[in-house]
């Protein structure tokens, strides 16, 4: 079922934009406890967009990269983890001047409790300009994702809005991942001010309830799910899909359906990471033409598999491991959704 439309003479599947970065999760025997009590960390390639290219590239999509990262080893890291996962990082670039990789120290507390320390002043990834984004580039990808993060200041949020309009520009559909984070960001004005500047442009939007109630504080605060979808769907949206945590999410289509999944149950090991692996397993299934049930169905499945894992980029699942995971849970729960 083409929801969206692509170019499949285009070489490149997705390219995305945003922040390649790096977790350092303290190891599972110094978990559930404090960070100033934990002393050997594990590092791992992160950032939302770097680990939605991850799943990706193990589900055995192209990836492209748009990126910035430190002029040093740990920008060596980044670079290398994205090949890693077969990604083109030839539009990756280094700083020319003091801007570190970002890093984010995870504290797990609990399988339900933990929370992330993350260091992003004079950092990277916001050091991308407009002179890193081109045309031509644009042009290899079927679609291009824009994260929410690379909007939070300058030159970045210049160099995602030059991306945005190349690709308006050349056709190529925008996804928009919301992927609030606190850091960098100003005041909520700001934050709609840009949040909505894509979002009105994009034909696919993931976001949670938090995050559309900041993208739509400045125009229309108030509007509940299916009001923020029909508004989405007024501009260019195809699919808008609102995530409620624990109480599962819900794809609205511009076709007036509407398709909700609850989370699986599984036995968490930290609180966080599953929207990577949603984003990368619910995309994945629209470039293969799966009716929506089944893309919310495998997102929600891979979510789950990332909650209970140590990290996240290296953790994303194939096809093969989805499918597992999902006929494990079918023997034991029943069916998560209706395929018929």
């Amino acid at each position: 079922m083409a929801y969206i439309k692509f170019d499949n003479s285009r070489p490149l599947d997705l390219i995305l934009l945003g922040r390649a970065a790096i977790d350092l999760n303290p190891l599972p025997e110094e978990m559930y406890r404090t960070l100033d009590k934990s002393r050997t960390f594990k590092m791992y390639l992160g950032g939302s967009p770097a680990n939605i290219t991850a799943g990706l590239g193990r589900l055995g999509k192209k990836c492209g990269f748009i990126g910035k990262v430190s002029n040093d080893q740990f920008g060596d890291f980044a670079i290398n983890a994205l090949k890693g996962f077969g990604c083109d990082v030839s539009h990756v670039t280094k700083t020319t001047g003091p801007e570190k990789l970002g890093l984010t120290f995870t504290e797990v507390l609990s399988p339900e409790q933990s929370s992330i320390l993350m260091y992003r002043e004079k950092i990277a990834d916001l050091a991308l300009s407009v002179d890193d984004v081109d045309e031509e580039y644009i042009k290899k990808g079927k679609a291009l994702l824009i994260s929410g993060t690379s909007l939070a200041e300058s030159p970045s949020r210049e160099a995602a809005l030059k991306a945005m309009m190349l690709a308006i520009k050349t056709d190529t559909p925008i996804f928009f991942d919301i992927d609030y984070r606190a850091y960098n960001w100003k005041n909520k004005d700001e934050i709609s001010i840009y949040y909505h500047e894509v979002a009105q442009n994009a034909s696919v939007i993931l976001g949670s309830r938090e995050e559309f109630d900041l993208t739509m504080s400045l125009i229309k605060p108030g509007l509940n799910d299916p009001e923020t979808a029909k508004y989405f769907f007024d501009k260019k949206a195809k699919i808008v899909v609102i995530k409620h945590g624990k109480d599962g999410s819900t794809a609205y289509l511009d076709s007036g359906e509407k398709f909700d999944v609850k989370p699986y149950k599984v036995k968490p090991l930290k609180g966080f990471g599953g929207g990577d692996g949603y984003a990368s397993s619910f995309l994945y299934g629209l470039y293969e033409g799966w009716d929506m049930n089944k893309m919310l169905m495998y997102g929600s499945a891979s979510a789950a598999i990332l909650i209970r894992s140590h990290g996240c980029s290296d953790f994303m699942p194939t096809l093969p491991e989805l499918e597992k995971f999902i006929a494990e849970q079918e023997k034991e729960y029943g069916k998560h959704v209706n395929l018929e």
